[in-house]
């Protein structure tokens, strides 16, 4: 993990505020985010974390607050725009095309073309191929339509997308949920594997073991507020739970 002083984060959220009718979905929120990170993001229904994600993802605007990218004030009106800074969102219902292949759903919308501009199905599947091999030397299914495959090569997939189109910062919401145990594995070793290559990751899941697993660090929010950031070594899932349920840092309180 990158967290040397003198580091630039990755990602640095300032006081993000947001309100839908009046209620303040995100109020005053900060965390940030260092190459080869996982920062779990965890709390109740509700109390915010998919809607700070969706910020930083251009898929809501916030009403005030900053977003700092590389050391840089970033402005992100879009996901256009959260591309543009190399953020990439992966959202648990995937977004993948059940009837296409694995290429054909890795390049969707940003299809590779010939001289003649015809799309270039074997250049895609080449590259495919090369990608799949870094991150998921088992992936085999090239062929296939993604509804054939199991819920951790859709994960694969999914991920390779945003590692080929290459995205310094992944956002992942709930990637293992309804997964086995031997899926739930894959995708852990695909997390690893992005970490090793400097990637950061904001990992949004209620399974707080999980989070002791893969995470760096973990944030807790509760109504709408930053209840307290964490590394996973300094504190037991007890203490989680206790911030998520209590809203209250017993390590601040110790």
């Amino acid at each position: 993990m990158s967290r040397e002083t003198g580091s630039t984060p990755l990602v640095d959220l300032r006081d993000i505020s947001i309100s839908f009718g009046g209620i303040k979905a995100v109020d005053g929120v900060s965390l940030d985010l260092y190459p080869g990170e996982v920062v779990g993001l965890l709390g109740h229904n509700g109390a915010g974390k998919s809607t700070l994600i969706k910020i930083l993802a251009g898929a809501y605007q916030m009403d005030s607050g900053e977003i700092w990218i590389n050391g840089e004030k970033a402005t992100i009106n879009s996901p256009r725009d959260a591309r543009d800074f190399n953020i990439e969102t992966i959202y648990q219902t995937l977004a993948l095309a059940d009837n296409l292949d694995a290429a054909s759903n890795l390049f969707l919308g940003r299809e590779l073309t010939t001289k003649l501009g015809m799309v270039d199905d074997a250049t895609m599947e080449a590259e495919t191929r090369k990608i799949m091999a870094r991150l998921n030397p088992n992936f085999k299914k090239l062929k296939e339509p993604v509804s054939a495959l199991s819920g951790g090569q859709r994960q694969s997939v999914a991920i390779a997308r945003a590692v080929y189109f290459d995205a310094k910062i992944v956002i992942m919401d709930e990637p293992t949920a309804a997964l086995g145990v031997h899926e739930t594995k894959m995708v852990a070793d695909l997390i690893g594997e992005l970490k090793k290559q400097g990637l950061g990751i904001f990992l949004i899941s209620h399974d707080t073991r999980e989070m002791m697993d893969l995470c760096d660090r973990v944030s807790v929010m509760k109504n709408g507020q930053m209840v307290g950031t964490e590394r996973v070594e300094d504190v037991t899932e007890d203490d989680i739970l206790s911030m998520i349920i209590l809203g209250k840092n017993p390590k601040k309180a110790a």
